[in-house]
């Protein structure tokens, strides 16, 4: 087997990885780079792999930055299966079109504000090609053995982080090649702790936490006293969260602190489509993670569901207290910016992040503290308290990835340090090397390796 890395190598986006076998190459992730404009200009660069090229492609999970490319090798001319989880199946009927309509929903106000150097701005891909992409989707069981080529079979492992989310074994008959995807916690509030692997003789490894330890910190407790000082103040608190899992999470952690009486029973908006979507599909499949029906069905009588354009337009204008929870988590685009060129200028309000931050993204600008912000080509003036919880981040941390590593029965030759900050890469290969007694790599984009 060949290995060549097409993506989130130096950074925590663009997941993209090319195995060859003789003849034949999938391609494991397709995701999209997001973040600054650095990354996303990427999107538009050729992969070194033709679409023709591959055979298949897998997917670790949903999230964009791992399957968000999909839709544009579809565009080209990809009519190879893809196989994943029946979880990231659904939640892909989600993010994908989402993806696509808010790319062309994105050119529309460009053009229309002038405020994009493209004459004219043009989406990278529509929901029309989204959908297209839908209909290659091979939703595949965990812990079973799949052969999606004549050499080559592949088996997902759950991993926790979000619904659906798997580590997945690639094996040609005589290697084990290992991806972790991203690796969830072991106390996760929502999910389950991740499967160990049983077998890697060759491993892909995440490091978002490489270099970071999860505070040891009541995150309930910080966010109730955040809500409460901002509700004394008549304020409003905003929550720019992941659509996928993490407004999911939000919305379960806000319906027990508003039973237990520990916040005021203020008004709680999810005001984004893909959310309210992806938080139908965690209902349907609560038995895959630690939400009951019980737990369902109390986040849908405390939640206004922020459905159509013209009262996402009326939430953004109101001036009484609430909660606000609206994608997406970086505050890289979609509803959430709109909210933001309200709440920000007004310090009675505070704006809560509650997972990792991009470098460059607007969110990482602002929990560092920046004192105005660009939305829309406005500068917008930042007077709201701006708040940072890590704890609620759905990746494990550098010593819940060693935790979970040393579960491994058969140790890897070579592991292969990716989807991190350099720094954070640097650190998680270390910390490998020194408690583990691994051989560790950190590639670079487009760095191949041939697995002996």
């Amino acid at each position: 087997m060949k290995l060549q890395f097409l993506g989130a190598a130096g950074t925590v986006t663009g997941s993209k990885y090319l195995v060859e076998t003789d003849n034949r190459k999938i391609l494991v992730d397709c995701g999209l780079y997001q973040g600054v404009k650095h990354y996303r200009l990427m999107n538009r660069q050729p992969l070194p792999v033709s679409y023709d090229e591959l055979d298949a492609i897998v997917l670790t999970h949903a999230h964009l930055d791992h399957s968000g490319y999909l839709p544009l090798l579809v565009k080209e001319g990809f009519t190879g299966p893809v196989y994943a989880t029946p979880g990231t199946c659904e939640l892909c009927k989600i993010l994908l079109p989402d993806s696509g309509f808010l790319q062309e929903e994105d050119a529309r106000h460009a053009a229309k504000h002038g405020y994009s150097k493209h004459n004219p701005p043009h989406p990278l891909y529509t929901e029309q090609d989204a959908l297209r992409a839908l209909k290659q989707l091979k939703p595949c069981s965990f812990g079973q053995i799949h052969k999606i080529l004549p050499d080559l079979s592949i088996r997902f492992r759950p991993a926790g982080h979000i619904l659906g989310a798997a580590s997945i074994e690639v094996f040609d008959g005589s290697h084990m090649l290992a991806f972790s995807g991203d690796v969830g916690r072991p106390d996760d509030l929502i999910m389950y702790p991740p499967e160990s692997l049983k077998r890697a003789d060759y491993l892909v490894v995440e490091s978002t936490y490489g270099d970071r330890i999860h505070e040891e910190m009541d995150a309930a407790e910080a966010m109730a006293k955040a809500i409460n000082e901002t509700a004394a103040a008549g304020g409003t608190v905003l929550i720019p969260a992941f659509a996928v899992g993490r407004a999911q999470m939000i919305l379960h952690l806000l319906e027990r602190l508003r039973a237990e009486n520990r916040i005021p029973k203020l008004p709680v908006y999810l005001n984004s489509p893909m959310a309210i979507k992806a938080t139908e599909v965690f209902h349907r499949f609560h038995e895959k993670h630690r939400l009951t029906k019980d737990d369902c069905r109390k986040i849908d009588s405390m939640t206004h569901y922020v459905r159509t354009v013209e009262e996402s337009m009326a939430l953004a204008n109101q001036t009484f207290p609430g909660i606000i929870v609206s994608a997406s988590g970086m505050a890289s685009g979609g509803r959430v910016l709109h909210h933001l060129k309200h709440i920000l200028p007004n310090h009675r309000n505070t704006v809560m992040f509650v997972g990792y931050q991009a470098m460059g993204t607007r969110g990482e600008k602002l929990v560092s503290g920046a004192t105005s912000i660009k939305i829309h080509g406005q500068n917008i003036p930042v007077k709201a308290r701006i708040k940072h919880f890590d704890a609620f981040s759905a990746h494990a941390d550098s010593s819940q990835i060693i935790q979970w590593l040393g579960s491994i029965k058969t140790p890897p030759k070579q592991v292969f340090v990716t989807h991190g900050e350099t720094e954070a890469a640097q650190a998680m290969a270390e910390k490998i090397q020194i408690e583990l007694g691994w051989k560790t790599c950190i590639p670079k984009l487009t760095d191949k390796a041939e697995l002996q």
